[in-house]
């Protein structure tokens, strides 16, 4: 392989690397790791705010549960939230982004007011309209095509499909300036002289050249939906019981918190699940925008 390649240079950057294990750590943790925790885990016990000990490395919470297999499917629910509403806003935020920047004049000036005038809608509101105006519809729309998952999932999935219809904004502003400078380019002048259509300019002439800044935007959107699901759980607007999300179990946690004595680990293990997850995904996009870099080539 060139050493002057992305991934080989991306492979010499150590915490890159080591950033990229974690996440598949963390990834492989909240898939797999329930799987080999004894069945006892996910019932309550009479161990309420039980500390950390060998049968619950975690400790228990105030019904007796496991809190290291509630962390672990909390996992679950917030990396597929932030993945998801990331590619949700990927997809929105690329197309948008593309057409602006290719289109130019007044259709690009006319789009870009649009994103300025969806940048001061109010996130929070926004997303709790959506989750009280579809809920019940998407539940009753589910249950009549027997589709049991989406009905005991419904207010997740209006939560990233909300999440990532507001993350889009500034990827579209991205892919539009970096569209605006493709374009002049050599090789869409000649495409368009050649007579190829405008899909096939915009599919296979810029968005290859895209891929790189996408990317890149991409490790650092999930972060960013990631902690706006935890602030929405925390709250008690995001994921709600029975089902748990990172948000949630550090709300959970913060309820047992008093003077008199302190729950520790009901915090600490949830937050510090969260935080190693998000520094390890902004490691990453810093490793992939150096070594996508152009002027890090030679090195």
């Amino acid at each position: 392989m060139d050493d002057r390649s992305p991934t080989r240079r991306l492979g010499k950057n150590p915490v890159a690397v080591a950033a990229a294990a974690l996440l598949l750590l963390v990834a492989a943790a909240t898939i797999f790791g329930p799987l080999f925790l004894p069945p006892s885990s996910a019932e309550p016990s009479a161990l309420s705010f039980s500390p950390p000990t060998l049968a619950h490395p975690f400790g228990t919470d105030l019904n007796g549960r496991d809190v290291l297999l509630r962390v672990l499917t909390g996992g679950r629910i917030s990396l597929l939230v932030g993945f998801c509403g990331a590619l949700v806003s990927l997809f929105i935020g690329t197309s948008y982004g593309l057409i602006a920047g290719y289109a130019g004049g007044r259709i690009d000036s006319f789009m870009m007011r649009i994103v300025d005038i969806l940048y001061s809608v109010p996130r929070l509101i926004f997303i709790l309209i959506c989750i009280n105006a579809f809920s019940a519809y998407l539940q009753e729309f589910a249950s009549a095509r027997g589709w049991t998952w989406l009905v005991s999932s419904s207010r997740i999935a209006i939560l990233i499909f909300s999440l990532g219809i507001i993350e889009w904004l500034t990827l579209a502003r991205i892919v539009r300036g970096q569209t605006l400078a493709l374009k002049s380019r050599a090789f869409v002048t000649a495409a368009v002289g050649l007579g190829q259509s405008h899909r096939v300019i915009l599919l296979r002439h810029l968005l290859p050249n895209l891929l790189g800044v996408i990317l890149i935007y991409l490790t650092l959107t999930i972060p960013a939906v990631i902690i706006d699901e935890s602030f929405l759980s925390f709250l008690g607007v995001g994921v709600q019981a029975p089902a748990a999300s990172w948000g949630s179990l550090l709300a959970d946690g913060a309820g047992a918190l008093n003077p008199v004595r302190i729950r520790w680990w009901l915090v600490v293990y949830p937050a510090g699940a969260m935080a190693l997850t998000l520094l390890a995904l902004n490691f990453l996009g810093d490793g992939l925008r150096d070594a996508l870099d152009p002027r890090n080539a030679g090195k």
